[in-house]
């Protein structure tokens, strides 16, 4: 006899269907499992053959074929314990056949219990979309499964439970399905910030359309303070952004219980040892997402830039373009969504001091140049605002005065950004940041005195053309937080403003 379970895996971020079959035949006593196992789901035979013996049920003692369907697929993971174990039983006639609609995901512990699994939500989807009805997950994991809308989803927390549910003995109560309601970050605001009037501006700008932003400044000055405090301002996370974002957080298992997906947008720091796959994903066995995907439709911070690794900064170069990755390992090749808002911090020189009033900086000029060439010109171009952030003066500091508080700036962000949406409905675009090329001029018309503007300084600054587009963009957003439909000169000249470093502006 063979018994056909449903199940999914993960390939990258992606949920896929996964069909267990398993057949008992007659001859000497074996276990086999095919189907390009690795060895975490060959080990499942032990896991199985004790959590049957464990909860009361006999091992069949004859020869036992698992295939993991389709055969192609690379299968990693415990996450087919519990549909293999389902497989066992029913082929032995121990347990009633489930409905084809069922699907079945879990790892097993020796004495039967179900132990949680990561990637739980692209599975899920996965399931939905090849018709299943009813999913059975561990019980940890059943709030994250319910996110997916379609499914119901039953929480199951050991095998002699899911056994006089499928037999109709005690029924397992669903999962409420998650309602998902976006959160505002509490706790650092940028009232806390006296002074830095203009670069508040330009992380207001940065926020309402999601561009790159480079802050330069001596220490002390707040960069970090500023950029940790950016997520207060940040416009809401809608369903569609979270779901993206949850299920890289999924796959790397860093979704919480009580919390099975992102309400906020997110915040990555790394270190800056952090090494380039640790930024870009991968791994010597399974692979993981990096930090560029962790801070997919939020933010990444790099504070001390200069101070990374040229090949790991380098890596965001491609990421920056694209909005995914593209990993290739022995293990195969995946693509992880990179769509990021890149926020960085650097001091102007080496000792941190050029151009500061005390005038303690001893450093050369070429002693400078060369710790600013530790970014090269490409990397430099992909970033949109060039920011100087001046020591904050006493006066500013004695100030007690409140200064503008998150809350304020995010109505005018968030005002920007449903604009945004409004212009770019059912393009998969959510804002000027993400413009590609084709879409610009329709979307970015200008004024005649706009138009000469960007001439005369297209010709004196000697700008590329990416950022020309990227001067563009800014100005798109600018004239966004004016509530302005055409971008006039004075929104130019604010982009244009930005790009200090195009305009060989030292400190």
């Amino acid at each position: 006899m063979v018994a056909n379970i449903r199940s999914c895996g993960i390939m990258g971020i992606e949920g896929k269907q996964v069909l267990c079959q398993c057949d008992l035949s007659g001859g000497l006593p074996q276990f086999d499992v095919v189907g390009l196992p690795d060895a975490s789901v060959r080990e499942s035979r032990d896991r199985v053959r004790a959590a049957v013996k464990n909860c009361g049920f006999e091992f069949p003692q004859r020869r036992i074929t698992v295939n993991l369907a389709p055969g192609d697929l690379r299968k990693e993971g415990p996450i087919y314990d519990l549909p293999i174990l389902i497989g066992v039983l029913c082929a032995s006639g121990q347990l009633p056949q489930p409905a084809e609609t069922a699907c079945f995901i879990g790892e097993l512990s020796l004495e039967g219990r179900l132990c949680p699994v990561a990637g739980i939500l692209p599975m899920a989807m996965a399931a939905r979309a090849a018709g299943c009805r009813e999913l059975f997950v561990p019980a940890q994991n059943a709030a994250e499964a319910s996110v997916c809308s379609g499914l119901t989803v039953y929480p199951v927390k050991d095998v002699p439970q899911l056994a006089r549910h499928l037999e109709g003995e005690a029924a397992i109560v669903p999962q409420t399905p998650y309602v998902f309601e976006t959160q505002r970050p509490a706790g650092l605001d940028f009232s806390d910030v006296m002074g830095q009037e203009s670069v508040k501006r330009a992380l207001e700008i940065a926020a309402a359309g999601s561009h790159h932003i480079l802050m330069i400044g001596p220490p002390g000055s707040g960069k970090s303070m500023l950029a940790k405090r950016l997520p207060s301002i940040l416009p809401d996370l809608s369903l569609e952004e979270s779901l993206e974002t949850s299920k890289v957080y999924s796959v790397a298992g860093m979704l919480r219980e009580d919390q099975p997906m992102l309400l906020s947008r997110p915040f990555r720091s790394p270190h800056h040892t952090v090494s380039p796959v640790g930024m870009a994903g991968g791994g010597s066995g399974h692979t993981r997402p990096g930090e560029i995907s962790l801070a997919h439709n939020g933010v990444l911070f790099l504070d001390e830039l200069p101070e990374f690794r040229s090949e790991t900064i380098e890596v965001l170069r491609q990421p920056l373009e694209d909005g995914q990755v593209t990993v290739s390992r022995i293990s195969g090749t995946h693509t992880y969504p990179s769509r990021f808002m890149l926020v960085c911090a650097m001091n102007p020189c080496k000792c941190g001091y050029f151009g500061h009033p005390s005038g303690r900086c001893t450093c050369s000029e070429q002693s400078i140049r060369n710790y600013r060439n530790r970014i090269s010109g490409p990397m430099m171009d992909r970033i949109d605002l060039h920011i100087t952030v001046p020591s904050v003066a006493y006066e500013q500091l004695k100030d007690r005065r409140p200064a503008e508080s998150s809350e304020e700036i995010r109505k005018r962000v968030n005002a920007a950004r449903l604009r945004q949406k409004e212009r770019y409905e059912g393009t998969g675009i959510y804002c000027n940041a993400q413009l590609a090329p084709g879409m610009m001029r329709d979307c970015c018309p200008l004024t005649a005195q706009a138009q000469q503007l960007m001439e005369g300084a297209f010709d004196r600054l000697g700008l590329s053309a990416r950022s020309y587009d990227r001067i563009l963009k800014v100005a798109r957003t600018i004239a966004d937080l004016a509530g302005a439909d055409v971008i006039d000169d004075l929104h130019v000249a604010e982009a244009i403003q930005y790009r200090s470093l195009d305009r060989n502006v030292l400190l």
